[in-house]
Order: C-alpha cells, then structure tokens, then sequence
C-alpha cells in the first residue's frame, strides 16, 4: 500500500505549495507499523465528514491519497470538519514523517 499526504492552504500556504506530497510505502516499514497503518487508513476510509461550512479563514486541508491493489482512495478534509478518525490517521503519518 501506498500513502501520500499534501496540505494546503494554512499560514504557510505559499511553503506548502513548493513541497512535493509526502508518500509512505508500507513496504518500507515494519510489520507492526504497516499493520496499525493499515488499521488507521480503514477506520479513516468510510468516515463521512462533517457538513458544516468551513469558517477558519488560515485553516488546513489535507488530502490523503491510498493505492492499494490497484484501488485508489483519496481522502480529503480540513481543520474544522476533520472527523476523528482522519485525524488519528493523519496524526500517524505527520508522526511518521517527522521521524525522517
């Protein structure tokens, strides 16, 4: 499986824009972590967001993009309607990337 993440928008949005996405191969990782990574992005994958309108001008959205046998699940949401579950998932790949 593959992940990638992109930002948008926010304070720094003009950094962001010459940042290339940020993409994780569970290949690369360890058993354990591939596997809650894999737990992370299922629970995230049917969460509905929020219908509510966007009210934070400098706020983030994200877009989690997954490939996964030849599916692709794109997952996008911001700051203010972010449900529960993408957060965690996005939580775990900012901690990843972090450690890079």
């Amino acid at each position: 499986m593959k992940v990638t993440l992109e930002t948008h928008g926010g304070q720094a949005a003009a950094i962001n824009l010459r940042l290339p996405p940020k993409v994780l191969d569970t290949d690369t990782l360890p058993e354990a972590a591939s596997a809650e990574l894999a737990r992370l992005v299922a629970g995230a994958v049917p969460a509905p967001t929020a219908e509510r309108p966007d009210r934070a001008r400098d706020a983030m959205s994200y877009t989690i993009t997954v490939d996964d046998d030849g599916r692709s699940t794109v997952l996008t949401q911001s700051d203010t309607t972010m449900s529960p579950a993408f957060a965690s998932l996005l939580s775990w790949l900012e901690n990843h990337f972090a450690q890079r």
